[in-house]
């Protein structure tokens, strides 16, 4: 009859989750026999024992405490009944033995605890601190204290694990239960410790003696298994000596310690490690408060700080761990004003992951990347970094200062909830490998058994061990990606190098700083930062945690006050933004480039204020890097294609234009562009904004007929050179070529209204800078036509062109348009800018004479010819006559000269043996430094200039956008007249002597 039930049992324990259901069923038989009264091994008891982590390990703890009950002769009866009748009952204790080995063998010894697990009051009251002390108190009056408390402590412990497994507490709540425990116990052992030291040593000193928790005691955050690490404050009472009370101190918190960690008959509780005290383990194991102080005021390192976040006290002298609390906290909430607090920190979580053995890193879920260490010191980073200015994310829990943090505004909404469910889920995988020997680890094991319980008890029924690794994995990839994030991120060190005193001063206190700063009105200043950071928003908050390091760094740029005030304005139109405040504070370097490009001038503000959404491109490096021609065609014809009107159209490609300025401003302003870079993007902007503009003003004078004609445009001066700066004009020339059977009257008129269309549509009045079009330099100057066709031109150079043109086309360059008609008209002008024999010696002299002409009347009225970038001595135009006198003369037989870029051919001469290689590096630097500033004037004043700044002010953030320190001004302007000298000289000897 038992065979034939055990059969009939055998299948639905396979399908019900039981690995051995051969040996179940002859357990279940034997929970049967053992009870002849009342059934035990009843359909609702396998069911259950179906959901729990382990069914085999619940059954086999299960008959494990029947057999106890019979053994110790207690009414099983009772049991039985009770594990049939009482759903939450047999729910609790199934789910226990199930998910551990060691409450099984526990409720062997003492099988009575099994009425815990009934205890109707277990669901509905949650014990308090002060209920646990309470209980755990009781341990002091027995007989054998230390076990008293030992199985006392494990009662309480078996209460908690039910709860946890078959009700599912949030880890938050397990832990806290966990700290009040260990925090009961140190209190009883203290207790204990005190009764048995006085009555050994009736005249023994007394003293006062606070334990204070540390780690994750301390931020009531414990482990089902874990080392309590501890401090001991002590002080006499009133009027009695110190040595004898720190003796009597002494060896009670040695003996507390000893209580809490020997091994006894009943085993032992956890650890007690003291290894956080001043000097670890070397220092004193008790000393005083003021010792204490001490120690932390002059002689301890960050970490210790760090430590100290979590410290509260838990036993002893209530008044006197309180007194250690606030007064370390002074301490704790001002570390991060240390030198280099930031980088400790840092480099301390960077030496944790190198100690962790290879073969351990990556099933460790406590130390290793991703891990549950990752989340705990980013945490504690940022809260020791703005916890100076705001109590509010003080707390010394890490999931209730992450919660602040959000709240706060110095962590993401969404980073914030997805790292407080990794922290979660890690903990409670952690929770439960420790509960299943209530051993101390943070491995997560490697056996398929274990890992399959250990998922089924996290809620993973279908496939425990695939959906369990899958979870995990994805937590630690989370948790490793935003402590990337947080630990990392440049705003924190901006931010801790504020001493933490100038971070909550008072308004006539910050406007002393502000001047200190160098902001020229504070006043003004302070009135921006209120309306920036005032209220209680999340925005607010927000600003509240960039501000400090943003008025840094505006204060280390040329203008201050100008980047605060652009700051607010642009903060007024993005702040509801949900994209803006968040990158500033979470990616990169993005709030310290927009800081120093709002403070560096006016140019690259007009265009961000424009059109502020530019912002975003500030969060990545790479997003700076100037686009391609190519690119830029393309969507510049696609937000023309777009449109109907020729105005609608051209706006739109001037807003592309628009941001493509602001990106390679931007670029520039943060250092990672050459000034050839900057030219090469700005002419490649200009080509893209001509190519479409001119398709645009095509189709509005053709309106819907068939063209008549090809049309090109001319880059002519800088343009044709890709050597643009912020501030150049675009000259051009127009070039048409009528098609087959065309009038060619009708063709010129076509061409010559386009080209009119274009010039009007890009001078349009519009958001953006206005595109300047420079058409003088075409045959006969202003008095010319405006669009000639390509044999016109074969006609005027053939008839009348004089030395001085074919000069200006050596930095021409079709670009824009009809590409056979460009390459046409290179192919016509290459033969007159490099003549088959070189310049003759007569055009030698008429360059010269052209050249002196320029320099004597060119310049403006009242310039310094030593400090005008352009025409000055030593400046662009010495430089680039000097290489195209070069072109000239050697182009013919040198094809590597034939290019219109001035560095480019003057490195080809260097190559040719045309130019020394030391004269040609003269040349370069001061071309390189007139161009750069020019480009700083127009960056900083919004307006093109060819002359160092006069105004101080001016001169001082052109220095800085060149390059050179702030209060280096005069170091900057002696710098730039010594490589000019030398240009000058250089020029002296390759232009005008023979």
């Amino acid at each position: 009859m038992a065979e034939a039930r055990r059969g009939s049992w055998e299948g639905r324990l396979v399908r019900l989750g039981f690995g051995d259901p051969q040996r179940a069923g002859v357990r279940l038989e034997q929970l049967d026999a053992l009870d002849s009264h009342s059934p035990i091994a009843t359909a609702q008891l396998i069911n259950t024992l179906s959901e729990c982590a382990d069914p085999d390990l619940a059954l086999r703890g299960l008959c494990g405490v029947v057999e106890a009950l019979h053994r110790h002769e207690y009414d099983t009866s009772a049991f039985a009944r009770t594990l049939e009748m009482d759903d939450d009952f047999r729910r609790r204790l199934v789910f226990v033995l199930g998910a551990s080995e060691a409450f099984g063998r526990h409720l062997e010894v003492h099988p009575r605890h099994w009425y815990d697990l009934a205890d109707p009051a277990l669901a509905a009251v949650r014990p308090t601190p002060d209920d646990v002390r309470a209980r755990l108190a009781t341990a002091v009056d027995a007989p054998n204290p230390v076990d008293a408390l030992r199985v006392e402590y494990r009662r309480l412990l078996l209460r908690l694990a039910a709860r946890d497994l078959a009700e599912g507490l949030l880890v938050d709540e397990v832990a806290a239960v966990l700290a009040d425990l260990a925090g009961g116990a140190l209190e009883t052992a203290l207790h204990i410790a005190r009764n048995e030291y006085f009555a050994a040593h009736p005249g023994a000193a007394d003293c006062r003696l606070a334990i204070i928790a540390m780690g994750k005691c301390g931020g009531r955050e414990l482990n089902y298994v874990s080392d309590v690490d501890v401090l001991f404050v002590a002080e006499p009472h009133d009027g009695d000596p110190e040595v004898p009370a720190l003796k009597t101190a002494t060896n009670l918190a040695v003996a507390a310690m000893r209580i809490c960690s020997e091994h006894t008959g009943e085993g032992t509780l956890w650890p007690v490690d003291a290894a956080l005290r001043p000097e670890g383990k070397s220092g004193p194991l008790v000393r005083t408060l003021d010792s204490h102080l001490a120690y932390y005021q002059r002689w301890a390192k960050t970490w210790e700080f760090q430590a100290l976040l979590k410290a509260r006290p838990v036993a002893g002298d209530a008044k006197l761990g309180e007194q250690y609390a606030e007064k370390t906290a002074e301490l704790v909430w001002s570390a991060a004003d240390r030198e280099g607090f930031v980088d400790d920190v840092q480099a301390m979580r960077r030496r944790v992951i190198d100690h962790i053995p290879a073969a351990d890193v990556d099933r460790q879920l406590k130390l290793g990347p991703g891990g549950l260490r990752d989340v705990e010191f980013a945490v504690q980073l940022l809260q020791l970094v703005h916890g100076r200015s705001d109590e509010a994310v003080r707390s010394g829990t890490t999931l209730v200062a992450l919660e602040s943090l959000t709240a706060n505004g110095y962590v993401g909404r969404t980073d914030g909830a997805v790292l407080a469910d990794a922290y979660r889920f890690l903990r409670s995988m952690e929770h439960r490998i420790q509960l299943y020997r209530l051993r101390r680890t943070h491995q997560v094991p490697d056996d398929e058994a274990d890992l399959r319980r250990l998922g089924r008890s996290l809620g993973f029924t279908k496939n425990p061990v695939t959906d369990l690794t899958a979870a995990w994995k994805k937590h630690a990839l989370e948790v490793r990606r935003l402590h990337e994030k947080l630990f990392y991120r440049p705003l924190l060190a901006a931010v801790a190098r504020i001493p933490g005193g100038e971070v909550r001063l008072t308004p006539e206190a910050a406007k002393q700083r502000l001047t200190a700063l160098g902001y020229a009105d504070p006043a003004s200043a302070l009135r921006h930062i209120e309306a920036l950071s005032g209220g209680v928003s999340r925005r607010s908050s927000i600003q509240k945690a960039l501000l400090p390091a943003m008025l840094g760094w505006f204060a280390e740029s040329p203008d201050p006050d100008a980047g605060l005030l652009a700051f607010r304005t642009i903060s007024d139109t993005l702040g509801s933004t949900p994209w803006y405040l968040r990158q500033l504070r979470d990616e990169g370097a993005s709030a310290e480039r927009l800081a120093h490009l709002l403070a560096s001038g006016r140019y690259a503000v007009d265009l961000l204020q424009r059109a502020p959404e530019a912002t975003a491109m500030l969060a990545d490096e790479r997003e700076l890097v100037p686009r391609s021609q190519e690119a830029l065609l393309t969507e510049m014809s696609a937000a023309a294609g777009r449109q109907e009107q020729p105005e609608a159209a051209v706006a739109a490609i001037r807003a592309v234009r628009r941001r493509e300025l602001f990106r390679t401003a931007a670029a520039d302003l943060s250092g990672l562009l050459e000034v050839e870079t900057v030219g090469e993007g700005l002419t490649a902007i200009s080509v893209g904004t001509l190519t479409t503009a001119l398709e645009v003003a095509k189709r509005a004078v053709a309106k819907g007929e068939p063209e008549p004609t090809r049309m090109s445009i001319v880059a002519m001066g800088r343009f044709g050179g890709h050597e643009l700066g912020y501030g150049s004009d675009a000259d051009v020339m127009f070039v048409h070529d009528p098609l087959p059977g065309a009038d060619e009257r009708a063709a010129t008129d076509f061409a010559t209204q386009a080209a009119t269309e274009l010039r009007r549509l890009l001078a349009l009045p519009g958001a953006d800078p206005a595109v300047a079009i420079d058409a003088d330099l075409r045959p006969e100057g202003r008095q010319g036509p405006l669009v000639r066709t390509l044999a016109s031109y074969a006609s005027y150079y053939a008839r009348w062109s004089a030395v001085w043109e074919a000069q200006a086309l050596l930095r021409a360059d079709p670009l824009c348009g009809d590409p056979e008609l460009c390459a046409s008209f290179r192919e016509l002008i290459d033969p007159l800018r490099y003549p088959a024999d070189g310049v003759s010696d007569r055009d030698v002299m008429e360059i010269r004479r052209i050249k002196a002409r320029v320099d004597a009347e060119r310049l403006p009225r009242g310039a310094d010819p030593s400090t005008h970038t352009k025409l000055g001595r030593g400046g662009l135009a010495d430089i680039e006559w000097t290489v195209q006198l070069l072109q000239l003369r050697e182009a013919h037989r040198l094809p590597e000269l034939r290019t219109t870029r001035t560095l480019g051919a003057l490195r080809v001469a260097v190559d040719a043996g045309l130019v020394e290689a030391a004269e040609a590096a003269t040349l370069r630097e001061a071309w390189e430094l007139a161009s750069r500033i020019r480009n700083a004037i127009m960056l900083v004043r919004g307006r093109p200039g060819d002359s160092l700044p006069r105004d101080p002010r001016d001169l001082s953030s052109v220095a800085q956008i060149c390059g050179y320190p702030p209060g280096e001004s005069s170091r900057f302007s002696d710098d730039y007249l010594r490589i000019t000298r030398r240009a000058h000289n250089t020029v002296a000897r390759l232009f005008w002597d023979d």
